[in-house]
């Protein structure tokens, strides 16, 4: 388990799985051959043989007012995903959460970056072979553009599955707060919009008592996007949009005491950004 203190606010890294390979379908331009040249991603980020490792985890950030879990993963019980592994999933997830101090009764705010299934998986859970909210007594804060698009469309039939079992059951069940992409959820965590990956892509910052830490969400994959800003994601809705978002960030973040905690980095998941040459690198 993973901890960052930022001020009053301490942030928790909880894993629903992490693994090497199986994930250029994500960065099909992060080969083997075009990552070689960063020796500094490695071993925690890339292995010897040039495979990238990824995680899906949670984030608990707690606050002296309120306890707020940001990105949920896959969930248990799933159907109709993309990759074979996140269908069918039985994880202790929610045991992991009790173990690590949060028992899912304790969650008072969930925060969706965005609407993607590795991100509202543990929305709900499957009881009685209905969709329930995992987290009753939460209140589900989602982007209210990023809520909208995803409500309207119907091509893509794995977010329409995802919709479905992850994110209408706890709009129906009353539990989701529409907010605007700058919202602040309480004294010290607010939003930032980071669009590109999707329509209402959100970042979440953190401030307190002079230190600041920001989620990436998934305006960034991998750490190798720092040295290449250009590497869209496949899942990009906007590729165009998201690398000038990451080109713009990055140039903010560069060369400040901001921890930057990333949403799908694997241990160590946090660091902070240097300038390297023209591009940028992850100083963990």
């Amino acid at each position: 388990m993973e901890q960052w203190r930022i001020g009053d606010v301490t942030v928790t890294r909880i894993i629903e799985m992490e693994m090497a390979g199986g994930t250029r379908f994500i960065l099909p331009q992060a080969t083997p051959e075009a990552v070689a040249p960063y020796e500094w991603m490695k071993p925690h980020f890339v292995t010897e043989e040039g495979k990238l490792v990824m995680s899906i985890h949670a984030l608990i950030v707690d606050t002296p007012s309120v306890r707020i879990m940001v990105d949920t993963c896959l969930g248990n019980d799933k159907q109709g995903r993309m990759a074979p592994i996140w269908n069918d999933r039985h994880e202790p997830f929610l045991e992991r959460m009790e173990e690590a101090g949060y028992p899912a009764s304790s969650i008072d705010m969930v925060m969706c970056t965005h609407l993607h299934v590795d991100h509202v998986g543990w929305n709900t859970m499957l009881k009685d072979g209905e969709w329930v909210p995992t987290f009753p007594q939460a209140r589900y804060l989602m982007a209210r553009t990023e809520f909208e698009h995803w409500q309207s469309q119907t091509e893509n039939e794995e977010q329409v599955h995802v919709f479905a079992d992850s994110v209408k059951p706890v709009f129906d069940a009353g539990l989701v707060d529409l907010v605007e992409m700058d919202h602040r959820l309480c004294d010290e965590v607010s939003l930032v919009p980071t669009v590109g990956h999707t329509p209402g892509h959100v970042s979440v910052k953190i401030s307190s008592k002079g230190e600041e830490a920001l989620i990436t969400g998934d305006f960034i994959h991998h750490p190798c996007q720092f040295a290449r800003p250009d590497w869209a994601s496949s899942a990009d809705v906007d590729s165009a949009g998201s690398t000038a978002t990451r080109e713009s960030m990055f140039k903010n973040l560069a060369e400040t005491p901001v921890l930057v905690i990333g949403t799908h980095f694997a241990a160590p998941t946090a660091g902070y950004v240097k300038r390297e040459g023209k591009a940028y690198r992850l100083d963990t």
